[in-house]
């Protein structure tokens, strides 16, 4: 065995000018996104009386994400998340599989993220996932909105971290 590879990188050593050729090209570094701008106080107050808009602010829904980590309760963020992007997926075959990486993660019985969905939604989800489509989670997205605009949102805008964005 120790022989073989003695040879191997014998071989190697000697055809060092060919080896340029296993060399796999790195791509540029990929340029980082910029960085979510911080809303004003005023943009930040709106967030108390709609959801939709703190979601679709980038600075906001990683804020109400960090907020719903140290509660220990960000499932249904990341799960409305999920299915954003999932709803943005046009190849059929890549649709599929983030349907069933969406259902493993967040949908199905001990999911390691499992969101609070009642059993008739969940049902309705899973008899939408025989052929995923874009609109396969949207019953399971409503309810999460729901739970979160009642539940979630009125204790992030309670937090000190929402308070400290509206000064």
């Amino acid at each position: 065995r120790a022989k073989e590879i003695k040879t191997k990188l014998g071989t190697l050593i000697q055809k060092h000018d060919s080896a340029i050729d296993f060399i796999i090209p790195y791509p540029e570094k990929p340029e980082k996104p910029p960085k979510a701008q911080k809303p004003s106080p005023e943009e930040a107050l709106q967030w108390r009386d709609s959801l939709e808009k703190l979601l679709q602010n980038p600075y906001g829904l990683s804020s109400f994400l960090t907020f719903l980590r140290s509660e220990f309760s960000e499932e249904n963020a990341e799960f409305w998340v999920a299915c954003e992007d999932y709803k943005k997926t046009k190849s059929p075959v890549k649709m599929a599989e983030k349907a069933r990486k969406i259902y493993e993660e967040f949908i199905q019985t001990e999911a390691p993220k499992e969101v609070n969905i009642d059993h008739f939604t969940k049902a309705v989800t899973m008899k939408n996932l025989v052929e995923p489509s874009p609109t396969s989670f949207d019953m399971a997205q409503k309810r999460i909105f729901a739970l979160m605009e009642k539940d979630s949102l009125p204790r992030f805008v309670r937090s000190e971290f929402y308070q400290e964005l509206i000064k």
